[in-house]
């Protein structure tokens, strides 16, 4: 008598940015009865962590639509973004012709469109903590954030968890992000984190705390963005000094923000010019 396929039993997926904007990575992860792994992984030369959350997500879908599921299967994940946009926000933009409440067009449109015919009516999503421990969500975000800084990590195929070498298989692809690499499976030592609110960040988590890892990553992102003369738009902007979008609308004139004058830049873009001397915007 044939062997019943295996269901799985467990799902996780994230991601991460290094500068959001910037080189981003996404990971994910399934479990199945019986010890096997498979992860799932890529990248994206210019993206943020938003959208690496979400092709994460739409990756694991299309990946589990093929698959046995346990019936208590849910996905972890660490973004609100994610949970709130498929549970609460969707029916509300689409009423609206894609239109926030406050009237902008909906950010990553073509991800929502594609989590909305991807998604399972049978498998939650339920939220963990970043960096609270959670073995899943902890793999995924070293996957993710391997991706991002350029890396090709060894990735779990669909074999034994005892087996002392699995062969990878490529990743679902989604969103333009490339193919997975191979490994050893989830032994591997996981990589650094990514702050929970979405910077994503170039240091390992056990040195620093998360939130100082990812003002860290924003303040090498600004000095950067200065020294090269780049133009922001006024979301990017927003991103950067983590300021509600609707504080910066009201400014004309330069401002300062920590060690730099923020200045316009003409067409509703900003730019950044060093001043050793700025003290930190207020609200």
């Amino acid at each position: 008598m044939l062997d019943q396929p295996r269901r799985v039993i467990a799902a996780a997926c994230d991601g991460a940015c290094s500068g959001n904007p910037g080189p981003g990575g996404w990971g994910a992860l399934l479990r199945f009865e019986g010890g096997a792994v498979r992860e799932l992984g890529g990248s994206d030369p210019a993206t943020t962590n938003n959208r690496m959350e979400l092709t994460a997500a739409l990756a694991l879908y299309e990946a589990l639509r093929e698959l046995p599921r346990h019936p208590e299967l849910v996905i972890r994940t660490d973004s609100r973004y994610l949970i709130d946009g498929l549970q609460k926000w969707l029916p509300g933009w689409k009423r609206k012709g894609w239109r926030t409440a406050s009237g902008g067009q909906v950010l990553n449109r073509d991800l929502w469109e594609g989590l909305e015919r991807a998604r399972l009516a049978d498998v939650r999503l339920v939220h963990v903590r970043g960096h609270s421990g959670d073995a899943d969500n902890d793999r995924c975000d070293a996957i993710a954030v391997a991706f991002a800084r350029g890396q090709r990590p060894q990735l779990a195929s669909e074999t034994a968890a005892d087996s002392p070498r699995t062969v990878g298989r490529p990743a679902a692809r989604a969103g333009g992000a490339p193919g997975s690499a191979t490994g050893p499976g989830p032994q591997a030592t996981p990589g650094t984190g990514t702050a929970e609110a979405g910077a994503g960040d170039d240091a390992p988590h056990d040195l620093a705390p998360a939130p100082l890892q990812a003002l860290l990553t924003r303040l090498e992102a600004a000095e950067r963005l200065a020294r090269g003369g780049y133009s922001l738009t006024l979301l990017e902007l927003a991103q950067l000094v983590e300021m509600p979008l609707r504080t910066l609308e009201t400014r004309s004139e330069a401002w300062t923000w920590r060690d730099w004058r923020v200045q316009p830049a003409g067409e509703g873009r900003w730019r950044l010019e060093r001043d050793a001397g700025g003290l930190e915007a207020r609200e």
